[in-house]
């Protein structure tokens, strides 16, 4: 039998911050890597060291600008001109997967785009965490490892201790999401219905299901703008819900959303790190997706399955 090739990490420039904990929790260190920047705003990333025969973890979320995306891009592409065994992207915050079909005419399917890029750029597999859509994994060539921060959230809600708990949805989208909550967490489950005319403003939105003197936590995959949890919050609170607080992976807090949020009617604001943020608020804590991810790139490494870290 032959020996497991040797396992290294590396990270992109922004996500050093989580690269550094996710390597740490794993027991090793980051690998030496560099980033030359030319007058005119390109950039080139570099290994400082041989990953010849390595399967290469390259930790990086792409969030906005998208120069994350394309630092990924480029560091896969010289891992595999450096013959790496295998390159692994982990992707924590996967950007563009809200455009993930065809809404309107004369759109581009950008989830669907930036697959392709990762698959032509030499990508062996994909690890990620709560894609906008689940389906989004089919528009891959390579295997993907999905993660659901559920896995996080579902045990912290429990600590919380709260009577009346009620699981929200922000929209339609979400309801499977949340129902997969409220079954664990043996509680009751309310949808929010939303009318949205145009992208990043919500124009409507009502309530189906009682929350009257409920204790409420809406779940969903990001807060961008927060417009959607602050009407769903003000609204519920009129309803007479007792408190309203939130669970959401991806704190992407885009504009004036962390100030909405710090004057607005919810209580708590949970969040991960796959993106990263100077919080100055005590209405917001922070998970760290860290151990999880160590958890699955070991068993992954060691052909184990990853089953058992799934909750949702």
């Amino acid at each position: 039998m032959h020996a497991k090739p040797p396992i290294k990490f590396f990270s992109g420039i922004e996500s050093r911050y989580l690269a550094d904990k996710i390597a740490g929790s794993y027991g090793m260190e980051l690998g030496k890597s560099s980033v030359t920047r030319f007058s005119d705003g390109e950039f080139q990333p570099a290994f400082e060291e041989s990953v010849r025969g390595s399967v290469v973890f390259i930790i990086q979320s792409t969030f906005p600008p998208s120069d994350n995306l394309f630092e990924l891009l480029l560091m896969i592409d010289a891992a595999k001109r450096a013959s790496a065994y295998k390159v692994v992207a982990v992707i924590p915050y996967l950007g563009f997967t809200r455009q993930d079909r065809k809404d309107k005419p004369r759109v581009s399917i950008g989830a669907k785009l930036v697959a392709d890029l990762l698959s032509k750029a030499g990508v062996s597999r994909i690890m990620t965490m709560d894609l906008h859509a689940d389906q989004i994994q089919g528009f891959f060539d390579v295997p993907v490892d999905h993660l659901y921060a559920s896995s996080l959230f579902v045990p912290h809600i429990r600590n919380m201790g709260l009577d009346n708990l009620v699981i929200a949805a922000p929209d339609m989208g979400g309801t499977k999401r949340a129902n997969a909550y409220s079954r664990f967490l043996n509680c009751e489950m309310v949808i929010c219905y939303k009318l949205r005319k145009k992208a990043n403003y919500v124009d409507q939105i009502t309530i189906i299901g009682d929350v009257k003197g409920k204790n409420v936590v809406i779940v969903d995959d990001m807060i961008d703008t927060a417009g959607t949890v602050l009407l769903a919050a003000d609204l519920m609170k009129q309803s007479g819900a007792e408190s309203v607080r939130v669970v959401a992976t991806h704190p992407v807090f885009s504009g004036d959303a962390l100030e909405k949020i710090e004057k607005s009617a919810i209580s708590e604001v949970v969040v991960t790190d796959t993106i990263p943020h100077n919080y100055n608020s005590d209405k917001i804590s922070v998970l760290t997706v860290a151990d999880l991810f160590a958890t699955v790139i070991d068993k992954v490494h060691n052909y184990q399955s990853i089953s058992s870290t799934f909750i949702v």
